[in-house]
């Protein structure tokens, strides 16, 4: 089983239930991990990451963690420094249209989000309530790359979303779908050498029903193309995400392993 992991916890994208499964997995196999100095839940968040946020860390005698989960805006060569270099590294996505509908409700105090009645209404004219040199702006938009520790304001070329797409399958060995989340379940036991009863787990910090909201197909595609990085990320990885199940599990034995864990949490 591989022991020493990276994982990139993206906003709003089932993370917290991930996290979960890490915490379990290390509290059983008596690993290390990487905890924010001072207490907390964040490694310094929205800053970059540094490996002197890490309790315990010192650049003059440097320790390795096996696992690094909290959420923090990645940055990998100060990550290595406090994982061993064998650490595989991977992230969870989440679709953006649904992604931003859970960020305004859960950001609402947001300085983005403060003065309008609905996310329809911010994006009729969002760079009316869009200020990017605010502190908390990165909420409202393109939430996914900024964790991945890009610019969210940045261009939208072709070529620059290939040379972030590049960089971040450079970096990261594999990447989930949370819409898809028992099929991804099953492809992360696979690539870290767990068995299945590892990744069974029970949804936290999910939203009631009753506070969703449903978006008119026209501020669908205005938030696709607010969030036009995060939509390329997302729908390039979902590719990715496929492809992998297919070379390393197969439809068939994905669907009896699905079968298998639901019936696991179901017991």
């Amino acid at each position: 089983p591989k022991t020493d992991i990276v994982f990139l916890k993206v906003h709003k994208s089932a993370s917290s239930t991930v996290m979960n499964i890490l915490f379990r997995f290390g509290e059983t196999h008596n690993l290390t991990f990487a905890f924010p100095q001072g207490g907390g839940f964040q490694l310094y968040y929205p800053h970059h990451f540094m490996a002197k946020f890490v309790q315990g860390f010192s650049p003059r005698s440097p320790r390795r963690f096996n696992i690094l989960c909290h959420h923090m805006r990645f940055l990998q060569p100060e990550v290595q420094k406090v994982v061993p270099s064998s650490a595989v590294y991977f992230s969870i996505l989440r679709n953006p249209v649904q992604l931003m509908e859970s960020s305004f409700t859960y950001y609402k105090g947001a300085s983005a989000f403060s003065q309008v009645r609905s996310l329809e209404e911010f994006l009729s004219q969002p760079h009316r309530h869009y200020d990017p040199a605010r502190g908390d702006s990165h909420y409202a938009r393109n939430l996914i790359t900024f964790d991945f520790g890009f610019s969210p304001d940045g261009d939208v070329s072709p070529e620059r979303v290939q040379l972030m797409l590049k960089a971040i399958e450079a970096s990261f060995d594999f990447v989930l779908i949370s819409e898809y989340f028992d099929e991804s379940m099953v492809l992360l036991k696979e690539m870290l050498c767990w068995d299945l009863d590892s990744v069974v787990s029970f949804p936290l910090n999910t939203r009631d029903s009753s506070t969703k909201s449903t978006l008119t197909d026209s501020a669908v595609e205005k938030l696709k193309a607010w969030n036009r990085l995060d939509w390329e990320i997302y729908t390039h990885f979902n590719r990715t995400f496929w492809g992998r199940i297919e070379r390393d599990i197969g439809r068939e034995r994905l669907r009896r392993e699905v079968a298998a864990l639901r019936a696991r949490r179901a017991e």
